[in-house]
């Protein structure tokens, strides 16, 4: 009975490991309709992970040239400061 119940734990780790691991290639695909503009996101508002972190939200200043939001394609050169990435 043990090793039934460790063959199925095992399993069921496997499954989530696998799909947990395709996770950060989707999440980091960009979004079709929009770009990724660097300059303009908000104190907390960014859409991503830079050099200095790895979470959304997490942008400690305003216009940080390194954090970036989806904005719909064409956007962003209309932006003061915001440049596509």
């Amino acid at each position: 009975m043990k090793n039934k119940n460790t063959s199925i734990s095992t399993a069921i780790a496997s499954a989530l490991l696998i799909s947990i691991s395709t996770l950060p290639s989707t999440a980091l695909a960009a979004k079709p309709g929009f770009e990724k503009c660097q300059g303009v996101a908000k104190k907390g508002m960014n859409d991503c992970g830079t050099t200095s972190h790895s979470c959304a939200g997490q942008a400690t200043t305003d216009n940080d040239p390194e954090e970036w939001i989806y904005v719909p394609e064409g956007t962003c050169k209309k932006i003061a400061g915001g440049k596509v990435k």
